[in-house]
């Protein structure tokens, strides 16, 4: 298993997921929010390396390796668990994590590829038992995101060039959605587009929402003080909040534009994690 089922990336690694959209459409009985979201994946991640063992453990390194836990609670270790197939596992970890751009669940299905290309099994279904976005980073590529997390529809779009930006501040995902004006919000169109290229996709993308951006700034102001640098980048498409945040992205023109970009930033905010990828 060269490749994450023709993604484009290697099994062991854990790219960061970005909310391009993300509609929250109403909430379930049980407390379970319904989304629609249009999810991409960056070519900046985690990387994992398992190896069979007879019992599971896990060594996180890298330099978001700080806080990480080692134990019972990583879903790295869930992952192994659930599957059946104890593995020693080597985290090297590059993504702030609680970030809102799904760090914890990309490690995981990670996890799943490097166990199912070892015992030589397809990959499993049901993954969303470890965590709603587990499902969309089994084959981390652009997808229509519905449900809790487990309709999935494969989308095509062109390569984006981005900057990913965290200020450093943790956003509890439950405030956020408790802060939520209301849960009942309309879905994106039932048909989506083909996009021509980065500045017809962020056009069209500017047109939707995150729903969860507003209760997120309120929570934690820097927020919009990032979104509004963001805004005011030479070559920005657009800029707006991923997930549940606090992690934000700014399309741009070109990759020269995004790495000028990403430098002012890192110049101006040394103490922020601020990378440049290509969305896809």
């Amino acid at each position: 298993m060269a490749e994450a089922e023709g993604s484009g990336f290697a099994p062991g690694f854990a790219p960061a997921k970005i909310n391009l959209t993300l509609h929250v459409t109403g909430q379930r009985a049980d407390g379970l929010h319904l989304l629609d979201s249009l999810v991409a994946f960056a070519d900046v991640g985690d990387r994992l390396k398992a190896r069979v063992a007879e019992r599971s453990s896990l060594l996180v390194v890298g330099a978001m390796a700080e806080g990480v836990p080692v134990d019972e609670s990583n879903l790295v270790l869930k992952a192994a668990e659930w599957m059946g197939v104890p593995a020693a596992f080597t985290l090297d970890k590059r993504l702030p994590a609680a970030a809102g751009i799904g760090g914890g669940s990309s490690d995981a299905a990670a996890a799943l590829r490097l166990l199912a290309g070892l015992k030589g099994r397809d990959l499993p279904n049901g993954t969303e038992v470890l965590g709603a976005d587990v499902p969309v980073c089994m084959v981390p590529r652009a997808m229509r995101m519905r449900g809790i997390g487990e309709v999935l529809g494969p989308v095509d779009l062109p390569p984006l060039p981005a900057v990913l930006v965290n200020p450093g501040v943790a956003v509890p995902t439950g405030g956020v959605f408790a802060g939520l004006a209301r849960k009942d919000n309309p879905p994106m169109p039932q048909n989506l587009p083909q996009f021509a290229g980065p500045v017809e996709a962020a056009g069209w993308i500017a047109q939707r929402r995150n729903d969860l951006e507003a209760p997120a700034i309120a929570l934690e102001p820097v927020i919009g003080e990032l979104l509004a640098l963001l805004a005011t980048l030479p070559g920005v498409l657009l800029a707006r909040m991923s997930g549940s945040g606090a992690t934000c992205f700014a399309l741009f023109v070109s990759d020269e534009a995004a790495r000028a970009a990403a430098a002012q930033i890192r110049d101006e905010n040394p103490g922020f994690w601020c990378e440049t990828a290509t969305l896809r």
